[in-house]
């Protein structure tokens, strides 16, 4: 087995960003860093529940641009699909999201934290369909993952 970008210490320091976050925003709002549902309530406004999800999401989108900016050569340059590809698996997600109740890090980073049994079930339900996917990408079907 080849690794391939192994890079410990930037995954380290994002994994602690993210954490930070998510127990900041659960610290300071008493509510969950789950993407999917930010979005989510940000387009069924709430009065009063829209400000910090909006400053959420445009922070999310202004630090990996600005990480963008400072840092270009992390950046991936090309896509590994066509846009039909891009396409698809953004409608898989947005589906699987509603389907599960929230995303991989409403559930992963924030659900199991705090010990919800149906965030630890959804946990290990998108990894076993994310080792599924590569196993038969890799061995049934023979392409690169």
């Amino acid at each position: 087995m080849e690794l391939h970008n192994f890079t410990p210490v930037p995954a380290l320091v994002g994994g602690l960003m993210i954490g930070t976050a998510a127990a900041l925003v659960y610290a300071m709002n008493g509510r969950i860093a789950g993407i999917s549902g930010i979005a989510a309530r940000l387009l069924r406004s709430v009065p009063g529940d829209t400000a910090w999800r909006a400053m959420f999401l445009v922070g999310m989108v202004g630090g990996g641009a600005l990480l963008f900016h400072l840092r270009p050569a992390l950046a991936v340059h090309e896509m590994q699909t066509g846009w039909w590809g891009l396409v698809g698996a953004g409608l898989l997600v947005g589906l699987g999201t509603r389907l599960g109740g929230g995303c991989t890090s409403g559930h992963g980073v924030c659900g199991i934290p705090r010990g919800s049994t149906r965030s630890f079930v959804a946990t290990l339900t998108f990894m076993a369909f994310g080792f599924a996917t590569v196993f038969v990408l890799r061995h049934l079907i023979g392409g690169e993952v």
